[in-house]
């Protein structure tokens, strides 16, 4: 069994674990303070639970680099912002947690090592060496994938679900099985998540919240569900491609924009008058995308015997997402979705604090400041989950 109490607190009196997350991979910075229970379980007699550690969320906050409609974030421009605000929003996440001296109430400080853009990740690390050396309190390098996971299996007390990763960065299909998260299937170019930005990039829509979000409420205007506009389906066994789907809906709305009628798929051939809105496009964007996703997911629920999926990462919070994957799982044996709000599925703090500190109560630790190197590619089967049985 896991013994979760490998490392006992700062404090042995005050009976709990506290965590500060620094999380900086793309273009929001989060800064999360959570605390943990001590388990008065032990040894052979403890139980499994990690997805069930009764935490206590003291400070999520998030501040987003947003650039103008039709421009994506650059990784210098990414750096810069993060530099100029981390420190504030640890200062922030410290009063409102009413931690008063990081130095003695703080067990371990967790920050993203990867995967993710190169310049945003060194200015977030050098900030947690930073604090790391100047309080005196141990690190832990979380893997971002990884955050999202367990934040998602604690917050919904998903046990050992089929696992679908969507974000702007990464699309990947994960089971847990003999301590990793192996990867079933995954995109094989460019992210879900990356495709609804660049297509919104196309559209000129505003960055603020989200270019998702924003594809997401003008998918829901569409008066023409009824008639999808016809794209690419590109399913490759348990894999997926979503460039050619990108390529031809960019000329799709920038031969609407032209008003390009000799586009027969955007224009009537008669008349002459427009068939295909926008909205129309965004709604057939998302079905299409999301089906994809259902499919693989539900042949990985088939392969591990698995009656629960949890969605997790940034596009996780789209409803039609969700909506979607619990029509998929009702049908298989009246199975559930587990996912949460834009509070945990969008980047932030709290997920890399929540990965950290099981990482920190198993013994796992930075020993050396050579092993703080953040690194752009580091893949979610490459990390040993100790934590879990």
């Amino acid at each position: 069994m896991v013994d979760l109490n490998t490392v006992s607190p700062k404090d042995p009196a005050k009976r709990y674990y506290l965590a500060l997350g620094l999380e900086g991979s793309a273009n929001k910075l989060g800064v999360g303070i959570i605390k943990h229970p001590f388990l008065p379980e032990t040894g052979a007699a403890a139980k499994d639970n990690s997805h069930d550690c009764h935490v206590e969320i003291l400070a999520n906050i998030r501040d987003t680099y947003v650039t103008p409609p039709g421009e994506g974030f650059l990784p210098r421009d990414t750096a810069r912002h993060h530099r100029n605000w981390c420190v504030r929003l640890i200062k922030r996440a410290l009063l409102e947690a009413g931690v008063r001296d990081a130095c003695a109430e703080l067990d371990v400080i967790c920050f993203t090592r990867g995967p993710g853009m190169g310049a945003p990740l060194h200015s977030v690390a050098l900030v947690a060496r930073t604090c790391s050396l100047m309080w005196q309190v141990p690190l832990v390098g979380v893997n971002h994938c990884v955050g999202h996971i367990e934040m998602g299996r604690e917050i919904t007390k998903a046990k050992n679900p089929v696992v679908l990763y969507v974000s702007g960065g990464n699309t990947q299909v994960i089971a847990y099985s003999d301590h990793r998260y192996r990867i079933f299937g995954e995109t094989l170019d460019v992210a879900v998540g990356n495709c609804l930005d660049r297509f919104a990039r196309t559209l000129k829509i505003p960055n603020a919240p989200s270019p998702g979000y924003n594809i997401e409420q003008l998918a829901s205007q569409c008066k023409n569900k009824e008639t999808l506009v016809e794209l690419p389906y590109t399913v490759k066994g348990m894999d997926l491609s979503m460039s050619g789907i990108l390529a031809y809906i960019d000329s799709l709305a920038k031969d609407l924009f032209r008003g390009n009628k000799a586009n027969k798929v955007l224009f009537d051939k008669k008349t002459g008058n427009t068939k295909v809105t926008v909205e129309d496009l965004c709604y057939s964007l998302q079905e299409n995308l999301f089906a994809m996703l259902v499919e693989i997911t539900e042949r990985a629920m088939a392969h591990v015997n698995a009656d629960q999926v949890l969605i997790v990462g940034g596009v996780g919070s789209n409803a039609r997402l969700q909506e979607m994957m619990a029509l998929m799982c009702h049908d298989r044996a009246r199975g559930r979705v587990h996912a949460t709000d834009e509070r945990f599925c969008i980047d932030n703090g709290v997920m890399i604090a929540q990965a950290g500190l099981l990482q920190y109560r198993m013994g796992n630790y930075v020993k050396d400041l050579s092993e703080t190197v953040v690194t752009q590619k580091f893949r979610t089967d490459e990390v040993y989950v100790s934590w879990r049985n």
